[in-house]
């Protein structure tokens, strides 16, 4: 298992912009149709804008019709931590980076074959290596 980073908001204040900084560690969003990757379609692979873990393969990304990206299976299963979300009135699953804690977004279990599983991510909490 990768050693868990752990830094303080100054800290990530000073390598995040303003926007991964808020969506990141302050579990904002972006909003829909509004991220760079919801419409992103090229072969490559997704990592986390805070510490470069690999999160997600471009051959898992579907588009789910949301506005933000959507895959059904992470690279790796221990890439991602899945915690209780209680806010703004819903009942759902957060998900974040395993190795750092950024907020990604949220896994639902209305997406493809063969795992059922949406994982609804904001475009800002990933960077993206395309396949050369």
């Amino acid at each position: 298992m990768t050693e868990k980073i752990q830094k303080t908001d100054d800290q990530w204040k000073a390598e995040l912009s303003s926007e991964q900084f808020h969506i990141c560690r302050k579990q904002g969003t972006e909003r829909a149709f509004s991220g760079q990757f919801w419409d992103e379609h090229r072969p490559g692979t997704y990592f986390c804008t805070c510490c470069g873990q690999e999160l997600f393969q471009a051959d898992t990304k579907f588009d789910s019709g949301t506005g933000w990206p959507s895959f059904w299976q992470p690279a790796q299963g221990a890439a991602l931590e899945k915690i209780g979300d209680h806010s703004h009135g819903m009942l759902r699953d957060e998900v974040r980076c395993s190795r750092c804690g950024a907020h990604l977004g949220h896994v639902f279990d209305d997406g493809p074959q063969p795992t059922g599983l949406r994982y609804c991510i904001n475009s800002a909490a990933l960077r993206f290596e395309p396949q050369q």
